[in-house]
């Protein structure tokens, strides 16, 4: 990894996302679609800082050195927790190298700023991973939300009833048939006999109101296909 400039922002080693992205052995677009596929992990000031406006006008000029386009309209630069949520995305060994070569040589570099003591070193680290585990239990929980809201909506999708008009559907399309298999008015009756009968058999239902929404479409193809097992 090349040696970085340190760039500061409100007091703290920042990176810009095209620095981590040739740090990790990526490209800025992979850091670009990490965060956006989790930003719920992501907290402003805390893993990074969004500049627009006179804001990112100011740091362009004084951070030339960056060759910030002039076209862009926003810059993120990424603090170290930040840094080690783009390691864990993208898991790879040299991702979680430079990862650590950053720590070492980058975020812990300040002028004028004592270096952590054991002990809080130790508090930065478990403060971090309680970030990732509360991060990991919001997405568990809200992925149990999302079973159960099926759950749900599959059961009631289970309980719904066709409506009038679709009862009548129903009933039309089994006229059409019974007339287009029989001109005998003697024995159509027996025919819409029969079929009202294997309709309700095969669907488990006692009326034609009592058949699911969901089976409307079946029970037509059936209607259509339907053939009688004697016409006498």
């Amino acid at each position: 990894m090349k040696l970085l400039q340190i760039i500061l922002y409100e007091n703290r080693p920042v990176l810009a996302t095209a620095q981590i992205a040739e740090s990790y052995g990526t490209i800025s677009e992979h850091i670009y679609k990490n965060f956006s596929e989790n930003k719920d992990q992501y907290k402003e000031y805390k893993h990074f800082f969004k500049l627009e406006g006179k804001e990112l006008l100011n740091f362009r000029k004084t951070q030339q050195q960056l060759h910030i386009s002039k076209m862009a309209r926003a810059l993120y630069l990424w603090t170290e927790k930040g840094a080690l949520l783009h390691a864990q995305s993208l898991n790879t060994d040299e991702a979680w190298d430079s990862y650590e070569i950053l720590v070492d040589e980058y975020y812990m570099v300040k002028e004028n700023v004592v270096p952590l003591s054991k002990n809080q070193a130790l508090g930065t680290v478990l403060r971090t991973t309680a970030d990732l585990v509360e991060a990991q239990a919001i997405k568990q929980e809200q992925h149990e939300i999302r079973q159960e809201l099926s759950m749900i909506i599959e059961k009631v999708n289970e309980q719904i009833t066709l409506t009038s008009g679709e009862q009548r559907a129903v009933r039309k399309e089994v006229a059409i048939k019974v007339y287009e298999i029989e001109d005998d008015t003697k024995i159509q009756p027996k025919l819409f006999s029969d079929l009202h009968r294997e309709i309700k058999n095969r669907y488990a239902v006692a009326s034609y109101k009592d058949i699911r929404r969901k089976d409307l479409q079946n029970v037509l193809n059936y209607i259509r296909s339907w053939i009688p097992r004697k016409v006498s």
